[in-house]
């Protein structure tokens, strides 16, 4: 008997057994990873990552930080006294615009939804330029040359600067072009609109840029994903 309970204990089955605990565990791993996976990417399509998630919330995030060099200066005339000055050098660092509402655009020339949104912005720059609200242009991911091509075929008249990829986009959770944010004259994000911008979608991001209050995110029209 005493050997018959041995070979019991040491059955396949009772190995089999005594490892479930470890096979379930395994799997609740596994199915956490999946989700955290499944969440990671609807947020990176929607655009904006912890942004969002902090406008959502009626919170102004920090806007990241970045200093790179200008592509174009833009029409001097426009701009105040701190953003001529910050360009000046042919590299602007963003903290050099506190104190200005900022306007901050990503695109690119090979994206078309850029192309179709730039005649909006660059009526509302013009409209917004005498109260001290500065449009900038963050190009990424581009050839210069085709880049200067885009603005002045354009006759955009905003200073824009340049990142030849995209680590100031991830900073910014942008997935896609364009994508717009805007900021207020103490550095902070208080509006994101992610893809091309629609005349009222601007109007109120400036209005929330002058006066500082949360204004969240908003769905924008078309737009093409970071290469």
């Amino acid at each position: 008997m005493a050997g018959a309970t041995s070979a019991h204990h040491d059955s396949p089955d009772a190995a089999i057994g005594s490892g479930r605990p470890g096979v379930r565990l395994a799997a609740a791993l596994l199915v956490g990873a999946f989700l955290a996976l499944l969440v990671y990417g609807l947020v990176a399509r929607s655009g904006g990552g912890s942004l969002d998630s902090e406008l959502a919330r009626g919170r102004t995030p920090a806007a990241p930080q970045f200093t790179l060099p200008v592509l174009v200066r833009g029409d001097q005339r426009l701009l105040p006294v701190a953003a001529r000055r910050a360009l000046a050098d042919d590299r602007l660092a963003l903290r050099e615009l506190r104190g200005t509402p900022v306007v901050l655009n990503f695109w690119a020339s090979w994206c078309p939804p850029c192309r179709a949104e730039a005649p909006t912005l660059e009526r509302g720059w013009r409209a917004a330029a005498p109260a001290g609200v500065v449009f900038l242009g963050l190009n990424m991911q581009d050839v210069r040359d085709d880049a200067r091509a885009f603005v002045g075929e354009l006759r955009l008249s905003y200073p824009s600067v340049r990142e030849p990829d995209n680590e100031i986009a991830r900073r910014y959770g942008v997935t896609g072009l364009p994508e717009t944010f805007f900021i207020d004259a103490r550095g902070r994000v208080v509006g994101h609109v992610i893809g091309a911008i629609s005349e009222s979608q601007l109007r109120r991001g400036v209005a929330a840029a002058r006066t500082g209050r949360p204004l969240g995110s908003r769905r924008g029209g078309d737009r093409r994903g970071t290469r």
